[in-house]
């Protein structure tokens, strides 16, 4: 067994797993990864992407809401006696100038280099987390289609057992906020049909990237993941609360996703910030991870999504125990 800390740095969060991750039963054909015993996960939602997409940089006050939840997370790894830590940066810093910096805080922090990965690595990481936990099941058919819907962008991978075809595209829903919805400096509330019109012609075209390496009707199984996919589930389970054991594993079906973000793009701030499962730092952003998600499974003729809370964090742990093994 072998305890690892895995941390995931995307565009709008970051997340951290400790865990204990087995020794695989090579004699019995357990799959390679062996299983996870999770010790501590949170997450704290920091918009390192905040302009990114506007000035090509990191914001000095995005990277200090960093550095201060690494500062957090370093307590966490030191408490739980963590073996390996592995740092994962996704689609903020590789779109920024400054990420030196951001590397260096990280490093001065947590004594590990971040991981500033491809797409394709994320969407690989993000496969092995999801699909490991629906191994053997009888009611998941493959190929399954993975889509992680982050801040910045979404990845698509199918595959079995293994990845057939990954992609990544520059859509997410912060990107696609402060791209289309904010206005004078605020975001609209709600936003107008205009807006939302040009959001689905963002998402449509990068549907369209993605289907020239992802044939996404060939999905037998939608496995959707991050923030924007489980607060749509919790909304559409009714929740009083968040519950990542009731979330992990829905089903959310078309019609509800499409109910849903309806709703979500025609109302306000406040009366998002009124529903029990929502997170704050999703308020603003999570009517566009919504319609992400809608358009994705019209795209695919998916008739509902499986929701998974095990994600691209679950992936980062399973591989840190490889290569500490290795």
């Amino acid at each position: 067994m072998t305890r690892v800390a895995a941390v995931d740095c995307g565009t709008n969060s970051i997340r951290l797993l400790v865990a204990d991750v087995t020794r695989p039963d090579r004699m019995s054909g357990a799959a390679r990864t062996g299983d996870l015993k999770e010790l501590d996960r949170r997450m704290t939602i920091v918009r390192l992407g905040q302009g990114v997409d506007r000035t090509g940089r990191l914001a000095p006050e995005a990277l200090e809401r960093t550095f201060a939840a690494c500062r957090e997370y370093a307590e966490v790894i030191r408490e739980l006696g963590a073996r390996t830590v592995r740092f994962v940066a996704t689609s903020a810093t590789r779109d920024a100038e400054n990420r030196e910096e951001f590397v260096r805080g990280v490093v001065d922090i947590l004594g590990v280099e971040p991981e500033v990965i491809s797409g394709d690595q994320e969407a690989e990481f993000s496969f092995v987390g999801a699909t490991r936990s629906l191994a053997g099941r009888d009611d998941i058919d493959r190929p399954c289609l993975v889509v992680d819907i982050g801040g910045g962008s979404t990845e698509f991978v199918l595959g079995d057992e293994h990845v057939r075809a990954a992609r990544s595209v520059d859509v997410g829903c912060v990107r696609l906020t402060e791209r289309h919805l904010i206005r004078d400096g605020h975001v609209s509330d709600p936003p107008t049909p205009e807006q939302v019109t040009a959001m689905k012609a963002d998402i449509s075209a990068a549907l369209d990237l993605a289907e020239e390496t992802v044939p996404l009707a060939e999905a037998r199984t939608l496995v959707g993941l991050a923030g924007s996919v489980t607060t749509v589930a919790g909304v559409a389970l009714g929740l009083s609360a968040y519950d990542s054991s009731a979330i992990h594993h829905a089903r959310i079906s078309l019609d509800q996703v499409r109910e849903i973000t309806g709703s979500l793009l025609t109302s306000t701030h406040a009366e998002r910030a009124a529903i029990p499962v929502m997170h704050p730092g999703r308020v603003d952003v999570i009517g566009a991870g919504a319609l992400v998600l809608l358009s994705i499974m019209e795209r695919a003729g998916a008739r509902d999504v499986v929701v998974s809370e095990h994600d691209i964090l679950d992936g980062i742990a399973y591989r840190a125990a490889e290569d500490t093994r290795a």
